[in-house]
């Protein structure tokens, strides 16, 4: 039976791991809140450049740009050459937010095995994982997401690294994935898997608006597709990494609430056992007295 001082130690390093989670708890909120404004903000800028690309491609239904409709493919035997970019946390203590995302990427390489997949790994608890895993890694980035910001100027880097593995000659690239946790609220996140490249023209199309619009361009359509189609990926590129961070601070949120709930239970009971020991020692204190008082 432990004695009284060692309860109260733990009793106290117990509440201290309370406030730590509760600190923890607020700041997650509060970044959250901000976090899904972003998401929410970024939304007009896709829908409007989507509407731009459909009208484009109603102009000219002939044109065909690697990043729209793929490569062709000759018939030399090799396998198809896939590329999933995975995107994680830099930090831990967010529940099950990256254990997730490893278990969705190691299914999506299971899914795939008659491929060539190599991973392209953003954050440093994939990063982490997959070193020690018979998988092959193209890059690694870490540090994107783990201030609870998104920069402008990784997502270009990054955009402009894939589009360049997609066209490729050396190491031609035929699919490029992101694989990402979708936020739907500060308890669920869901692990999605989309196609970055190549983009199809379906969902070039199904971005136009009903009401046709007669844009007067400048340019011909094909000068647009070349220059808006690389800023359409950096942008699925920024809205995945906006929907991974709000995410990862839902799910820290969610943990450290729990973990302060369980923390104050642990207390309970530490407290609980602390005075069961303290009056057995009254008790045991009091005993001896009498025993001491009837001896005389």
């Amino acid at each position: 039976m432990p004695s009284v001082q060692d309860l109260r130690r733990r009793v106290r390093a117990v509440k201290n791991m309370r406030q730590i989670t509760k600190a923890m708890k607020m700041v997650s909120a509060a970044r959250l809140r901000r976090a899904t404004e972003r998401v929410t903000a970024a939304r007009p800028y896709t829908t409007k450049m989507l509407q731009i690309l459909g009208d484009a491609a109603r102009r000219s239904p002939d044109y065909r740009d690697p990043l729209l409709v793929g490569h062709e493919r000759e018939n030399d035997g090799r396998k198809e050459r896939v590329v999933l970019a995975l995107i994680t946390a830099d930090k831990g203590l967010c529940g099950g937010f990256n254990t997730n995302l490893t278990k969705a990427a190691q299914e999506f390489i299971r899914q795939n095995a008659d491929k060539d997949v190599e991973l392209v790994l953003i954050g440093r608890k994939g990063c982490d994982y997959f070193r020690r895993r018979p998988v092959t890694i193209r890059r690694e980035h870490v540090g994107i997401t783990g201030t609870g910001k998104v920069s402008v100027t990784d997502v270009v880097e990054l955009g402009q690294q894939l589009v360049a593995d997609f066209k490729s000659e050396e190491k031609l690239v035929d699919r490029v994935y992101l694989l990402y946790n979708e936020f739907k609220s500060a308890l669920s996140q869901r692990p999605v898997v989309e196609q970055l490249l190549p983009i199809g023209r379906d969902e070039v199309e199904a971005g136009q608006s009903e009401v046709l619009t007669d844009y007067l361009y400048e340019q011909p359509p094909q000068v647009i597709y070349s220059e808006l189609l690389p800023k359409l990926v950096e942008n699925q590129i920024y809205h995945a990494l906006l929907e991974s961070v709000a995410s990862e601070l839902g799910a820290r949120m969610t943990a450290m609430d729990s973990a302060s709930k369980n923390a104050s239970e642990v207390i309970d009971k530490l407290t609980l056992v602390m005075n069961r020991v303290r009056q057995a020692k009254i008790t045991r204190e009091i005993i001896e007295v009498v025993s001491g008082a009837e001896a005389l």
